[in-house]
């Protein structure tokens, strides 16, 4: 696998977020630290790291269309209101100063943010995803992403899901078809 130049790379922190890492019960904390782990290493080589999360505001619920399913659920409960602890971003990971964060509306980082407007701004062709859930946010940025032509690498250990069975057919047979899928410890040998 060639190396990736740092500068025109971005790792990815998606739905890190205080509810969202608590759904993951006892797998969180390890969970976390190795999200740490790969932020520190993206940041000791220079790279990029941007954070997404999902949070709504009482305008976000009214438009969620009642056809969206999972969207509309999360309307009725209130889930994920902005500004809320559960929404918050764990503070294991908090970003910081110089860390962008673009807050999303829906299951994929770029249909409701501007984050390939900044990563166009930064010159970034690369992206490393990691985040919660596998199904999720992971599988949809990442299709997105494939569709525009970024160079894609998935930290499966950085990434989890509720469902360890859907996450590793996702890992291991649908991800390498857009993407390097690897792990933390690959991460750090990716630029030396």
């Amino acid at each position: 696998m060639p190396d990736i130049e740092a500068k025109s790379t971005a790792l990815l922190l998606m739905d890190f977020q205080n509810a969202i890492v608590g759904m993951l019960g006892e797998a969180g904390p390890a969970l976390l630290e190795r999200a740490g782990k790969a932020r520190a290493a993206a940041r000791a080589a220079g790279m990029a790291v941007m954070h997404v999360r999902v949070a709504f505001t009482d305008a976000d619920y009214a438009a969620v269309s009642p056809r969206n399913k999972s969207f509309a659920a999360l309307g009725k409960s209130r889930f994920l209101t902005d500004g809320s602890e559960p929404a918050a971003i764990h503070p294991a990971l908090a970003p910081a100063a110089d860390e962008e964060v673009f807050t999303k509306k829906r299951v994929g980082a770029f249909s409701t943010t501007n984050l390939a407007a900044r990563l166009a701004a930064r010159g970034i062709d690369t992206l490393v995803l990691a985040g919660i859930a596998t199904s999720g946010v992971v599988l949809s940025t990442l299709r997105d992403a494939a569709d525009h032509d970024y160079r894609l690498f998935v930290l499966a250990d950085c990434c989890a899901d509720q469902d360890a069975e859907v996450h590793r057919v996702l890992t291991e047979k649908v991800f390498p078809r857009q993407a390097d899928v690897i792990d933390l410890a690959g991460f750090g040998r990716l630029w030396t």
